[in-house]
């Protein structure tokens, strides 16, 4: 631990002079000169001051000149370096500290570089995002759309589009399993394929069995979308169904004041290589100011501050207390106002999608 202090060194250099002046005077005393002159005694004085002055600048001035110049370079945001040293003692800790806390800056540094860069990316890949989604819904005589979409994060897992062929108009909402990058890249991809085979095939069936078994080839085993589609043929004035394992088909009956539950069946886009078993196409009997209500888990899973959900029954709730005196924008706005009262200042925890189609 002696040679680990500044100030054990400089004592040993004291004690030292202090030994080699004394056996001077001795010396000389011993030799018989009849005493020590004032000129030698100056004279190891100055050179005992001298190796001290010199020592004190070569191990304590210059190396801790050479650390605080680094410390200055770091206030004022230039380029550093690492001060390197095999000393133990308190220079070589302060050099030690100073290695570590810019090696630290330098760590955070990098962190927030790549921090910045992703969040310019997904920034990048929301707005991309937002470009997939349709800006306006289809004017048609004989219905009347209403769509709302809030992902939960930059990049969102819901998807839902409006695809318009000669004759039909397929109109479908998909959920896939999380949110973040991964979702919003295979949501990406699902609206492409639909929109494809939608121009392809003649019926929302084929359209939903050529998506699934297309998307099982990109995505893993546990990554899956849910979806349901609509498909309004313009020529029979019909609307039917095909369901991927999504929630449920809410219809309120205008004339009796009731909903209707349905299952939207299938299996989810993904979880098997051919779906062809369980998709299946039915019909809806709708008449003049019925609604049909698609939406997302992310709507009936909302929490409020209770850790209370907000629940499909709720939702239906809301259905029946203003689907009697509004059409579908109005009801759309009401269920939006609604969740959003219920669910206070709670975070929202997953995207939120709903379409309310009304037959006119």
């Amino acid at each position: 631990m002696l040679n680990r202090s500044m100030f054990i060194k400089f004592l040993l250099s004291f004690l030292i002079f202090a030994v080699i002046l004394g056996g001077a005077f001795w010396l000389m005393d011993y030799l018989g000169t009849g005493g020590v002159s004032l000129e030698i005694v100056l004279m190891f004085f100055g050179i005992m001051a001298l190796y001290v002055l010199v020592s004190f600048f070569w191990f304590v001035v210059k190396p801790v000149r050479s650390v605080l110049s680094q410390m200055q370079l770091v206030m004022n945001g230039k380029k550093f370096k690492k001060v390197y040293t095999r000393r133990v003692d308190e220079v070589g800790v302060l050099a030690s500290f100073f290695n570590q806390m810019t090696q630290s800056f330098t760590e955070v540094a990098d962190d927030i570089q790549d921090r910045n860069r992703i969040l310019d990316e997904l920034a990048v890949a929301a707005e991309l995002q937002k470009e997939i989604f349709p800006d306006e819904v289809p004017q048609l005589d004989q219905l009347k759309i209403v769509a709302k979409n809030r992902p939960a994060t930059e990049l969102g897992g819901d998807s839902y589009d409006f695809i318009e062929t000669n004759d039909k108009l397929y109109m479908y909402v998909g959920d896939v399993t999380g949110h973040g990058v991964t979702a919003g890249l295979i949501m990406a991809m699902v609206n492409a394929m639909i929109d494809s085979f939608a121009t392809t095939y003649s019926n929302a069936r084929d359209v939903m069995i050529q998506t699934n078994n297309h998307i099982k080839k990109y995505v893993k085993p546990s990554m899956y979308m849910t979806l349901v589609m609509l498909c309004w043929d313009k020529t029979a004035n019909k609307m039917t169904f095909v369901g991927a394992g999504h929630e449920h088909i809410l219809i309120y009956r205008k004339d009796k004041g009731e909903i209707e539950d349905l299952m939207s069946g299938g299996t989810a886009l993904g979880m098997t290589e051919d779906a062809s078993s369980t998709a299946v196409e039915k019909e809806i009997l709708l008449g003049t100011g019925d609604l049909v209500i698609l939406y997302t888990d992310g709507i009936t899973e909302a929490r409020n501050e209770g850790g209370e959900l907000y629940g499909l029954e709720r939702l239906k709730s809301t259905i029946l207390d203003y689907g009697q005196a509004y059409t579908a924008e109005g009801v759309s706005h009401h269920i939006a106002t609604d969740l959003s009262s219920f669910v206070g200042d709670e975070s929202q925890i997953d995207d939120m999608t709903l379409i309310v189609v009304e037959k006119t």
